[in-house]
């Protein structure tokens, strides 16, 4: 597994060590028992707490484990093995626990393509789970809008229901990368939200276009998943803001709720880092174009 995390203050590459990483400069960031390493620069923060709760990790993980939303970690797989190949370097960026990457990097394993996945997480606690995934993918403690890793290092981006961090995601990937972004649709959980609120919202869709990149396919998946207990049901609940932003009467209204269905509705969008050649030819089809005369 190569290593491509730089060092958070000075910028250098960090060499891996048994129990730390290190760059030239000597500045070292020591790996935690769960073998991520904390690359961010808490100082420049005033939260007193940075990510998704341990609450919120288990609950996705336990909902996860479930395979309720197995049909889209099944269409990641087949996106990431048509667009990456042999050695692509690919980072999952808001990785949580890594059940997405890890079935990804297992997946393209099993079809002969060595790539190799690395994630950050503002959470801890998410990568502390990471870790008991025993995937092989190193992870670390970073924010999006400071990526610790070099300009132009990646092939390859997941970013799965994640902040947008557009500008870091195009230094960090090679000229002609991917980028590969999953969004919630319309209506996504609505009926959860049905049962939860009197006036449930639908999900914004945020637009497609993304400067510096290329729009090269986009997928929606549509599916009614029927939650098998009760436990399911409160997990889903917990994994989700709804459950920080509503009341304990709120909340209680799912208490009696055994046996559910909502709707599980994803876009997959994929995109091209701009390589500059298309900008290029298309100046030069305009400057070998016949002028107009100029009339006096």
């Amino acid at each position: 597994m190569m290593n491509c995390f730089i060092c958070p203050v000075c910028g250098e590459k960090l060499n891996e060590e048994e129990k730390m990483y290190r760059c030239q400069s000597g500045h070292c960031f020591d790996k935690s028992k769960f073998d991520y390493v904390n690359l961010l620069m808490s100082q420049k923060s005033s939260a007193k707490r940075h990510g998704d709760d341990r609450l919120m990790v288990r609950a996705r993980r336990d909902f996860l484990s479930e395979n309720y939303y197995g049909f889209l970690r099944d269409s990641l797989c087949e996106i990431c093995g048509k667009y990456f190949e042999n050695s692509s370097f690919i980072l999952d960026a808001g990785c949580g626990e890594c059940w997405y990457s890890s079935g990804i990097l297992e997946y393209l394993m099993s079809r002969n393509i060595n790539a190799n996945i690395i994630g950050i997480d503002i959470s801890k606690d998410a990568l502390e789970f990471a870790s008991k995934r025993k995937s092989g993918i190193k992870t670390a403690v970073a924010s999006l809008f400071a990526i610790p890793l070099a300009d132009e290092s990646c092939n390859g981006i997941l970013n799965i229901f994640s902040p947008e961090a557009f500008s870091e995601f195009s230094r960090v990937l090679k000229k002609g990368g991917i980028l590969i972004r999953v969004i919630p649709l319309e209506n996504h959980l609505l009926n959860l939200k049905a049962a939860i609120y009197d006036k449930p919202y639908l999900n914004e869709i945020p637009n497609s276009h993304i400067d510096g990149f290329e729009l090269i396919e986009e997928r929606e998946l549509r599916e009614t998943i029927t939650l098998k207990s009760h436990e399911d049901l409160m997990s889903l609940f917990m994994m989700t803001p709804y459950y920080y932003k509503t009341g304990k009467s709120d909340q209680q209204k799912l208490e009696s709720l055994e046996s559910f269905e909502t709707q599980a509705e994803f876009g997959i969008r994929i995109y091209k880092k701009n390589t500059g050649e298309r900008e290029w030819k298309d100046s030069l089809i305009t400057d070998l174009q016949p002028k107009s005369p100029t009339i006096s």
